[in-house]
C-alpha cells in the first residue's frame, strides 16, 4: 500500500476548520460530527448501523494497533461517514488481525483525517454541541459559506438502513454458523442461560449482529423484520416476544414504528424489550417524549444505576427520553425509571408498571465493552417464561 500522505481539512458547520492528513486524496464527505470516548472497538464502530450518517472522532489518541479481523463486524456494511483521529497506526499486532487499519481504510476508501488535535475538537463539540461537518481534500475549492449543511435530524435514517426483507435465523440453520464465526471463543461461554426455543421477532432499526448472536445463544428462533413492518406482519410469526433493536437518527422520524409498537403494547400481550433506538421508540409509544442531547453519549464507560448501585455500560445515542414526559397525561404514570445515567441523570432504563415491557438506553450486548448488563437478556427470557406459564 502507498505511504503517501495527502493534506485534508475538516470544515465544521460553525465555520471552524481543522487541518490534517489522509492516506488518499479525498472527495467531499458530509455527516454529523460526533465523538466516541472508547479506547477499543473501532472495527465495531465502523460497522455499527447506529452510526449511519455520522463522522466519528476517536478521542483515544491512537487507533489501529490491533488491526481488523474477519469476525468482529456488527453488520455487513461500513456505516460511518468519516474517521477523525489523532493518529492511525500503520502497523497492527494481534493474533486475529487480517489487515491493518491503514490498509483497510485505503481498500474500502473510507473518508478520514488524522494528525489534528482531537482533544481540542472534542472540547469544541462539548461546548458548542454536535454539528454537521464536511471532510475534504485540502486543495478542493470548498468555502464554508457555500456549503449546504443538511439537518440529519429530519431524515429517517432507520428506514434507509433497515433490512428490506424478512428473514429467519436459528441454531439449526447454516447462516447461524456464519454469524457465530466471530463469536465461538467468547460470547457463547459467557451466556450460559437455559435454552428457550422461543420465537423472538426483532424489529430492525439497524440491529447489531451481537444482539442476534446472544438471542441465538439462548437457542431462540429469531425472525428479523424491517422497521416498516405492519402489526399484522409481526403477529403472523406468532412471536413469544418482540425485541426492538438499536438504530440511528431521530426516533420521531420513525412515526410508523411508534404506531406499530403501540399496537403491540395494546393488543399483542407479549414481552417487549427495547435497546437504544428501540428504547426511545417504545417510550414514544407509551406517550413519553424524546429530545436531542447536546453532544450525546458514545463510549464504553457510562455509569448507569441508582442510589449506591451502578453498572458500567456501553452507550451510543444522540437522543434520550424526556424525564418530565414520563409523568404527563399521555403516559399516565405507567412507566417506572429504575436507572439513570449517573453522569447527567438522563433516563437509562424504563419498565412498565403492569405489562412485561422494559427498555434500556445502553447496549447490554456491547462488544467490545462492559458486560455488566448482559443479564438483561436472561430477564427477557424469564419474562417470556412467566407469560407462557400464565396462559
Amino acid at each position: 500500500m502507498s505511504n503517501s500522505l495527502y493534506p485534508s481539512v475538516l470544515y465544521l458547520q460553525d465555520g471552524t476548520f481543522y487541518k490534517g492528513w489522509s492516506f488518499f486524496e479525498l472527495s467531499s464527505s458530509f455527516g454529523e460530527l460526533v465523538f466516541n470516548t472508547g479506547m477499543t472497538g473501532y472495527q465495531e464502530i465502523f460497522s455499527d448501523p447506529s452510526y449511519s450518517g455520522q463522522m466519528v472522532i476517536f478521542t483515544y489518541p491512537e487507533i489501529g494497533n490491533t488491526g481488523l479481523n474477519n469476525n468482529d463486524n456488527e453488520s455487513d456494511l461500513i456505516h460511518i461517514k468519516g474517521i477523525v483521529a489523532k493518529n492511525i497506526s500503520s502497523l497492527s499486532s494481534n493474533w486475529r488481525s487480517k489487515i491493518s487499519l491503514k490498509d483497510y481504510i485505503i481498500l474500502k476508501k473510507i473518508p478520514h483525517i488524522f494528525g489534528l488535535d482531537t482533544r481540542c475538537l472534542t472540547k469544541h463539540l462539548t461546548t458548542s454541541g454536535v454539528m454537521n461537518a464536511f471532510l475534504s481534500n485540502f486543495n478542493n475549492d470548498l468555502f464554508i459559506d457555500q456549503l449546504s449543511f443538511k439537518n440529519l435530524d429530519t431524515v429517517d435514517l432507520s428506514r434507509k438502513i433497515t433490512r428490506k426483507k424478512h428473514y429467519q435465523i436459528s441454531s439449526k440453520t447454516s447462516n447461524y454458523k456464519s454469524l457465530f464465526a466471530s463469536f465461538a471463543f467468547n460470547k457463547i461461554s459467557r451466556v450460559s442461560y437455559n435454552p428457550s426455543n422461543y420465537k423472538i421477532v426483532v424489529i430492525d432499526f439497524g440491529a447489531k449482529f451481537n444482539i442476534l448472536r446472544i438471542l441465538l445463544s439462548l437457542n431462540s428462533d429469531v425472525f428479523i423484520v424491517p422497521s416498516t413492518s405492519s402489526y399484522k406482519t409481526v403477529l403472523s410469526y406468532k412471536p413469544d416476544a418482540v425485541l426492538l433493536s438499536n438504530g440511528p437518527g431521530n426516533p420521531m422520524m420513525s412515526f410508523y414504528s411508534v404506531t406499530l409498537v403501540k399496537d403491540l403494547i395494546n393488543f399483542a400481550n407479549v414481552p417487549i424489550f427495547g435497546i437504544c433506538m428501540g428504547h426511545q421508540i417504545l417510550n414514544l409509544a407509551l406517550g413519553c417524549e424524546t429530545f436531542k442531547l447536546k453532544f450525546g453519549h458514545r463510549g464504553l464507560n457510562h455509569p448507569s444505576g441508582c442510589n449506591y448501585y451502578s453498572e458500567m455500560t456501553s452507550q451510543n445515542h444522540g437522543f434520550a427520553v424526556n424525564t418530565n414526559s414520563l409523568f404527563n397525561k399521555k403516559s399516565l404514570g405507567s412507566v417506572n425509571v429504575p436507572y439513570l445515567n449517573l453522569n447527567d441523570s438522563t433516563v437509562s432504563v424504563t419498565c412498565h408498571r403492569t405489562l412485561p415491557i422494559f427498555s434500556v438506553q445502553y447496549h447490554p450486548e456491547a462488544s467490545p465493552g462492559p458486560h455488566d448488563s448482559q443479564y438483561l437478556f436472561k430477564i427477557f427470557i424469564n419474562l417470556i417464561d412467566k407469560i407462557q406459564k400464565a396462559e
